[in-house]
């Protein structure tokens, strides 16, 4: 069964973006072989809002081929949209209701696991309906002082397992866990 993957970056004091939404401080580092997550992947769950920052994003010409090969890995990925909106878009499916009944569909499916890309709200959503399978939060070695949490309004404890841990040259430290 697949899946469903949330894999994230994380300030040292647990922000997902800065207070205007930035992600300016995230690092990637050629250590961290993303490319192998992308292709251990072949679906993406977006919000509406990041899909629409970021579910079509075109890299400019002067992006790097390791980032351009990067987006290019990610657009060739099924992606479903949930939103309280219905949208016609060639790239995407809405999911406008029924959350709980579509995941469980969709990780019956056979082929690769689910990225749970965001946004912060369905990432809460995900977190309080027991949504995602393993967490691989992605610490880095910064500090924001405020944003956009992670753990937000949680609707009570969640166990998790620790089942890998990856130190990169960055100072950035991945830690990966299961579910419970």
């Amino acid at each position: 069964m697949k899946k469903v993957i949330l894999n994230l970056a994380v300030s040292l004091d647990g922000f997902i973006e800065g207070t205007n939404g930035e992600i300016d401080w995230c690092i990637m580092d050629d250590d961290m072989n993303f490319n192998a997550f992308i292709e251990s992947i072949d679906t993406m769950f977006y919000g509406r809002v990041s899909y629409d920052a970021w579910g079509n994003y075109q890299p400019d010409e002067n992006t790097s081929p390791a980032e351009k090969t990067m987006w290019n890995g990610i657009h060739s990925k099924n992606k479903f949209v949930f939103s309280h909106h219905d949208k016609r878009d060639q790239n995407a499916t809405f999911v406008t209701s029924g959350i709980t009944d579509k995941v469980a569909e969709l990780k019956q499916q056979g082929g690769k696991d689910i990225w749970l890309y965001g946004g912060a709200n369905l990432i809460k959503t995900f977190i309080n309906l027991g949504l995602i399978d393993i967490y691989k939060i992605s610490v880095h070695p910064v500090v924001l002082g405020s944003g956009k949490p992670l753990f937000e309004d949680l609707k009570g404890r969640i166990g998790l397992k620790l089942i890998n841990t990856n130190i990169f040259k960055s100072g950035v430290v991945e830690l990966t866990y299961e579910s419970e």
